[in-house]
């Protein structure tokens, strides 16, 4: 097969967001969806069934996509499978929706090649690419035209390679897999590690022991152990978790959430201290350990295989993956994926991942990455070097049934035994699998491995704090949400912690972001992260205040953004604006007072004016939404009331800022 450049920053196209003309619908062969993804033909650019054919209808035939992130781009690549010659001109469309030409060809015609990848290289622009618009002739080459892939990279070197090799050899590892030691690891069956997102606690399941709940014939208890070193990468003694998790039963612990509030665990936990293997569990902290575990509601959720079954809890709360056994599978476990309905307690019907993830044999152990793309997963059906080997593969689109042909990750890790279970911190530096080999006693033990960047996930940013009363400073009890700015897409929920209100979500780069806090009779201060241009892991520590719902409340709307100088809204605004829209309309007597200020840069006049225009035009906004003009004054202050200093830039846009007061409740 073709080699294209993984270890460089270079991404293919993830959703079609226009077409002149299609063959044919949806997943069928030549549809435009055939473009999502990496080249497909083997040997590349051959005639497949995996790539886009326009209808032939002439001069103005284009096909316009989105990609998973924003990058600045240097390069875009047009994989075109057969008869190329027909493109006429190539624009890159940036984060606001404008298009920019990087590519014309005013006598498009045949070229001497069967096939070939137009790739158009240029300096990096000062915005961000998201989208590219291919415009094709397809009158000026005669037969059929195929679009197979469509690429963007921030380098300049070819993404694509005409040469053909083999399967790699997996993957290179910076370093042999280590035994965690004997504070994490025993002489029993050690299994099944999940390590939380900031890396610091490891949970796992130790087989048989005398010190399991039910002695040694319990079949598995969850144990934990804390990071005793981070620079020596060192763990403390590990501690059985107790009850109510553990019980005489068999007891697994699937994953624990970005926060480290919520667990999910194996088995249905019955009122008489029963266990069910017909579905999971969920464990919330409390103030003093972990509550009762409740079953996680799915619908239609059924598994044919009661012995195996697997479950991971993505880092958004949104997304559960699951091995199970079921009829619409390719064969004995599959990996499924279930979604939080809206009402926020139940999952919809589990979705097979698709036939590049599973086969006929089992596929199990699903590890989500941080970046809610990377999937990591065991298979006894894709071949390897044993019994189960470990894959990797990304997700495409937001189908869940679209993804990259899974990599075997590699000698290093896969052996001629079992290999399952692997787990990564949000850092995505180490990993931490089980494995039969070099076991303490002889018994399968909880390796450590670190990843090349190659293999790593895409970056994510860990945002910690705590959520207080803005009032009284003291914490409180909520839920955090967090959502793109750009799209208004939710993108994850998070719960604080009973003990301390302190929150951890995890944000992949690429995107502007908003989050906030929400709990009954306060309202939200918002706040957002720019992770557009992050290039390597980040954490990030930041308090949330919310404000109580009261007469006299000042709440600051922090996710408002206008141009410089101007008082027009960009789109990135609009979330926020429909949150203040929904709070107006759940409480039809409220009044509020919209007020406007400004840093002190320039004329105090101009300041003043632009305030009260910023406030007017926030107000037109809400109007425009059915909010009746009469419950909303407004009110431009300029730069006479600043809440910090105006000496330097980082203080100095705290400023600029409309907040809202409650004058009617």
């Amino acid at each position: 097969m073709g080699s294209w450049a993984q270890a460089q920053r270079a991404i293919w196209a993830a959703k079609v967001v226009a077409v002149s003309s299609q063959k044919a619908e949806g997943k069928e062969a030549f549809s435009p969806e055939k473009v999502l993804g990496e080249p497909n033909a083997q040997p590349l650019g051959q005639i497949n069934n995996d790539a886009w054919i326009p209808k032939k209808e002439g001069a103005n035939e284009f096909i316009e996509v989105r990609y998973g992130k924003s990058i600045i781009a240097k390069q875009v690549t047009v994989v075109e499978n057969f008869n190329p010659g027909s493109i006429t001109k190539i624009e890159l469309v940036d984060t606001r929706g404008t298009k920019h030409q990087v590519y014309e060809n005013k006598s498009p015609g045949p070229v001497p090649e069967l096939f070939r990848s137009l790739s158009v290289t240029f300096a990096a622009g000062t915005y961000r690419t998201i989208g590219v618009v291919v415009s094709m002739n397809t009158k000026a080459v005669e037969g059929v035209n195929q679009i197979d892939a469509i690429g963007i990279a921030d380098v300049a070197e070819t993404m694509v390679k005409k040469e053909f090799k083999g399967e790699a050899e997996g993957v290179s590892f910076d370093s042999a897999m280590v035994n965690l030691g004997q504070n994490v690891n025993s002489k029993y069956v050690d299994t099944h590690p999940v390590i939380s997102p900031d890396g610091k606690t490891l949970f796992f399941a130790r087989q048989e022991s005398p010190q399991n709940v039910g002695g040694s014939n319990d079949v598995q208890d969850v144990w934990y152990s804390t990071l005793a070193n981070a620079a020596k990468k060192t763990w403390n003694q590990a501690k059985n978790i107790g009850g109510p998790i553990n019980t005489p039963g068999p007891n697994g612990l699937a994953s624990v959430s970005s926060d480290g509030n919520t667990a999910v665990l194996i088995n249905v936990y019955n009122p008489d201290g029963t266990l069910d293997p017909k579905g999971a569990s969920i464990s919330r902290r409390t103030k003093t350990g972990w509550g009762m575990p409740v079953k996680i509601e799915i619908e239609d959720f059924y598994n044919d295989d009661e012995e195996n079954v697997d479950y991971f809890l993505g880092t958004s709360g949104k997304v559960l993956l699951m091995a199970v056994q079921r009829k619409d599978g390719q064969g004995q476990q599959d990996i499924y994926a279930s979604f939080l309905k809206e009402d926020k307690r139940t999952w919809t019907r589990p979705k097979n991942l698709g036939s590049t993830i599973n086969t006929k044999k089992a596929e199990f152990a699903p590890f989500l990455a941080a970046d809610g793309k990377t999937l990591y997963f065991a298979s006894e059906g894709l071949g390897g070097y044993g019994k189960s080997d470990i894959f990797s593969s990304k997700r495409l689109d937001d189908s869940w049934t679209n993804w990259s042909k899974p990599r075997n990750l590699g000698p290093n890790i896969n052996s001629p035994d079992f290999d399952g279970y692997f787990t990564l911190s949000a850092a995505g530096e180490d990993a931490y699998l089980v494995s039969s080999r070099n076991g303490i006693g002889g018994s399968r033990d909880i390796f450590r491995i670190n990843l090349t960047p190659q293999f790593k996930p895409e970056v994510v940013t860990l945002v910690r704090g705590r959520v207080l009363d803005a009032s009284t400073k003291k914490p409180v009890a909520a839920t955090i949400k967090y959502e793109n700015l750009l799209t208004g897409e939710e993108i994850g929920v998070a719960e604080t912690s009973p003990v301390d209100g302190s929150y951890t979500i995890v944000l992949p780069s690429g995107a502007h972001y908003g989050y906030r806090a929400e709990a009954e009779n306060y309202l939200a201060e918002s706040d957002n992260l720019d992770v557009t241009d992050r290039q390597n892991y980040s954490e990030v520590t930041h308090d949330l205040f919310l404000v109580p719902f009261a007469v006299g409340s000042t709440i600051k709307l922090t996710n408002i953004f206008f141009a410089q100088s101007k008082y027009y809204l960009r789109d990135n605004s609009y979330p926020e604006l429909l949150r203040l829209v929904r709070v107006l309309k759940d409480y039809p007597t409220v009044e509020i007072k919209l007020e406007g200020h400004t840093d002190n840069q320039g004329d105090p006049a101009l300041n003043l004016k632009l305030s009260q225009d910023r406030v007017n035009e926030v107000k037109k906004y809400l109007v425009s939404k059915g909010i009746s003009g009469n419950r909303i004054t407004t009110e431009g202050f300029g730069d006479t009331k600043p809440i910090a200093s105006n000496d330097q830039e980082e203080t100095r846009k705290l400023n600029r800022r409309v907040e809202f007061r409650i004058t009617k409740k």
